[in-house]
């Protein structure tokens, strides 16, 4: 799907620039130009950062909802 229809960011683009370490909206519209013009974006742009970050929690040793964490 078409993140950003200014710069032609897909999702994907978004997903990858994400897994090389970029995790702030700025970060990835330095990368790619997403956000960049006219700003429409950025919410969706936030939503995929925080679904992201959402994702890579589960299994996390500090996460109190994974089975055995440490408290």
């Amino acid at each position: 799907m078409i993140v950003c229809l200014c710069e032609g960011v897909s999702d994907r683009v978004v997903q990858q620039i994400v897994d090389q370490g970029h995790q702030t909206v700025r970060a990835v519209a330095s990368a790619c130009g997403a956000g960049t013009r006219c700003g429409s974006c950025v919410c969706d742009l936030k939503r995929l950062l925080q679904g992201q970050q959402n994702s890579a929690t589960p299994g996390d040793p500090q996460d109190p909802s994974t089975p055995g964490a440490s408290r």
